[in-house]
């Protein structure tokens, strides 16, 4: 069995992620298209689970497509 270590991201919206600054997450906020995208190229390399907001979700896409890509999980509305 293998472990992976790595760190998880919330990326979008600052009044949708607080919450999960108590769960352990690095909250990385951005609003709009262009914000989200260079927030999404900017995350560190440690970075293996990225909760998106559905708007950031939306923004990214053609970089979610990317089987590199780290996991990410859309929040609900």
């Amino acid at each position: 069995m293998s472990a992976r270590e790595g760190t998880v991201a919330a990326l979008g919206s600052t009044t949708l992620l607080q919450g999960f600054r108590l769960a352990g997450a690095a909250l990385y906020p951005a609003a709009g298209a262009a914000d989200v995208r260079a927030v999404w190229a900017a995350l560190p390399e440690s970075v293996c689970v990225v909760l998106l907001t559905p708007d950031a979700a939306a923004d990214l896409a053609v970089e979610l497509a990317d089987p590199l890509a780290p996991l990410t999980v859309v929040l609900p509305v």
